[in-house]
C-alpha cells in the first residue's frame, strides 16, 4: 500500500496526530472535493462570518481579521473565474479554502479554524446552500403554476373526459384539470417553505460536537449569515440531517407530481388520444423512424421521479441508526441533495416550456367528453331526483349501459325508451360538464370560485416567498 508523503501537498488537517501521511487508497475513497466544491460560496461566507466573530470575541486582532477577509476575497474570485488550483491534500472544500487562505494570509490564515470544526462548518455550509436552492425550486414551481393557470384561462370553455382507472368517467373542463395540478404544486410550495423555515438554524459554534472553551459568539455569526435562529444543542447541531431528508422528500413529491403530468402528456400526445400537439422545440424525433414526434420531456419527467425517490431512500438508509454525533457517513448527504435539486429545477423548466407552447386539440377532447357512456352518472342522478334510491338507479343505468355495449342500440336511445324523453337533454354536447355544479366541481358554474381561490393561493405564495 502506498502512502502519500509529498511534503505540504500530503498534509492533512490532522497531520500532527499521525506519524505518516494518509494512504492513497484512503484519500481516493474519502475525498469529497469533486462534489462538495459546490459549497464554495457558502464555505467562504461562513468563514467570513466566523472570522468576524473571532474578531468581536477578541480572539483575532483587527489586522488578522482584515488579512483573512482579504484572503477570502481572493479565494472567492479564484473560484468565480475558474482559476482556483486544487492540490494534493485538498480532500474537501473546507480543506481547500483554508489551505489557500493560509497560503495568502500566512499565520493569520492558519488561525482561521480557531473554535471551529469541519463538523459545524459543513453543517453551516449545507444549510446555507439548501436555503438558497429550495428558494430557487419554489420560484420554478410557481413559474409552472403560472403557466398552467395561463393555459387554463386560454381554454376556459374546453372540455375533455375525466378518467378513473384510466377509463373515461365524467367530463371535466380542461381548465379544471390543469388547475388540479396547480393545487398539487401549491402543496409542494407550502412544504418547501416550511422546510426552509425548519432548516433556518445556524450550527456554527457547535464545534466538533461539544462547543468550545473560547468566548465565541454563535448568535452574532448566525445573524451575520442571515439565519433565523441558533442551535441549542451542540450534539444535535452537528449531526442533524433531518433538513436534507425533508428537502429530498419535498423534491420527491414535486417529482411525483411532474411524473403524473408526464404520464398524462405521453397519453394525450399519442395518436390514440390526440388531445395535444407538442411544439417542435419541445419534442424529439427518431433516428430511424421519420414520422416520429416524441414527448421526451414528459417521459423523462415520469422516469426521473424514480431517481428522486432513490436519492431520498438512499439517504434515509444512511441515516438509520447512526449514533450521535458526527459520523463520516454524513458525507453521503450532499450528492443526492445536489442531484435532486438539479434534476427538479431542470424538469420544472422543461415541463413549463412544454405546456406553455403546446397546442390543445379541443375538438378531439370535446368529442371524447361527449361520448354517450359518460352520461351514465347523470342518468342515475336524474332517477335520484325522481325519488329512486341511488343503488336502484345505479343498477338501472348499469343495465342500459350493458345493453348498449352488447349492441342493442345507442345509450341515448335506450335511455329515452326506458326513462322518457326528458333524458335527451343529458346527451346534448357539453350538457354533462355543465351539470357538475357542486363546490369545487368540474363544471363552469363552480369555475369562477375556484379561479378566485387560485389567485389567492398564488398571492399567498408570493407573499411568503418575499418575506424570506
Amino acid at each position: 500500500m502506498s502512502t502519500n508523503t509529498d511534503g505540504d501537498g500530503g498534509r492533512t488537517l490532522w497531520h500532527g496526530r499521525f506519524a505518516g501521511g494518509p494512504a492513497d487508497a484512503l484519500m481516493a475513497y474519502t475525498v469529497s472535493l469533486p462534489f462538495d466544491r459546490e459549497l464554495w460560496r457558502q464555505d467562504i461566507a461562513g468563514s467570513r462570518a466566523h472570522v468576524r466573530g473571532l474578531g468581536r470575541a477578541g480572539l483575532f486582532s483587527d489586522g488578522d481579521v482584515a488579512a483573512v477577509l482579504a484572503a477570502l476575497d481572493i479565494v472567492e474570485s479564484e473560484f468565480a473565474d475558474g482559476t482556483f488550483v486544487v492540490v494534493a491534500g485538498d480532500e474537501d472544500i473546507h480543506t481547500a479554502v483554508e489551505r489557500r487562505v493560509t497560503e495568502i494570509a500566512g499565520d493569520a490564515g492558519a488561525r482561521i479554524h480557531t473554535a471551529r470544526s469541519r463538523n459545524d462548518q459543513v453543517a453551516t455550509d449545507l444549510r446555507l446552500w439548501t436555503k438558497e436552492a429550495l428558494r430557487d425550486v419554489v420560484d420554478a414551481v410557481i413559474a409552472l403554476q403560472e403557466v398552467l393557470v395561463g393555459r387554463a384561462d386560454e381554454h376556459a370553455d374546453a372540455r375533455l373526459p375525466g378518467y378513473t382507472h384510466l377509463q373515461r368517467a365524467q367530463p371535466v373542463l380542461l381548465s379544471h384539470h390543469l388547475l388540479a395540478h396547480v393545487w398539487a404544486f401549491g402543496r409542494d410550495v407550502d412544504r418547501l417553505l416550511d422546510c426552509i423555515d425548519r432548516l433556518d438554524v445556524s450550527p456554527l459554534g457547535a464545534g466538533a460536537l461539544a462547543g468550545t472553551s473560547l468566548p465565541i459568539d454563535p448568535v452574532g455569526t448566525a445573524s451575520d449569515l442571515g439565519f433565523a435562529a441558533v442551535f441549542d444543542n451542540s450534539l444535535d447541531a452537528v449531526s442533524d440531517r433531518d433538513f436534507v431528508a425533508e428537502a429530498l422528500f419535498c423534491l420527491s413529491m414535486i417529482g411525483l407530481h411532474l411524473a403524473r403530468i408526464g404520464e398524462e402528456w405521453v397519453l394525450w400526445t399519442s395518436e390514440e388520444f390526440g388531445f395535444v400537439v407538442l411544439d417542435d422545440a419541445y419534442a424529439t424525433g427518431s433516428s430511424m423512424l421519420p414520422q416520429k414526434k416524441n414527448a421526451d420531456i414528459a417521459e423523462l419527467a415520469r422516469g426521473k421521479s424514480g431517481r428522486l425517490i432513490g436519492n431520498l431512500t438512499g439517504l434515509l438508509a444512511t441515516l438509520k441508526g447512526l449514533p450521535l454525533a458526527y459520523n463520516r457517513d454524513l458525507q453521503e448527504d450532499k450528492e443526492p441533495l445536489f442531484d435532486s435539486v438539479r434534476q427538479v429545477v431542470l424538469a420544472l423548466a422543461a415541463v413549463s416550456g412544454m405546456i406553455d407552447t403546446a397546442r390543445f386539440n379541443t375538438g378531439a377532447m370535446a368529442a371524447a367528453a361527449d361520448a354517450d357512456v359518460t352520461a351514465a352518472t347523470d342518468l342515475a342522478e336524474f332517477l335520484v331526483r325522481r325519488g329512486v334510491p341511488f343503488r336502484t338507479a345505479h343498477a338501472t343505468v348499469g343495465e342500459l349501459v350493458r345493453r348498449h355495449l352488447a349492441g342493442e342500440g345507442d345509450l341515448a336511445d335506450l335511455a329515452r325508451s326506458e326513462l322518457g324523453d326528458e333524458v335527451a337533454d343529458l346527451f346534448a354536447p357539453g350538457a354533462q360538464v355543465r351539470n357538475r355544479t357542486s363546490r369545487g366541481a368540474a363544471g363552469p358554474q363552480a369555475a369562477p370560485v375556484q379561479r378566485a381561490a387560485i389567485d389567492e393561493l398564488l398571492a399567498s405564495q408570493r407573499q411568503r416567498v418575499s418575506a424570506r
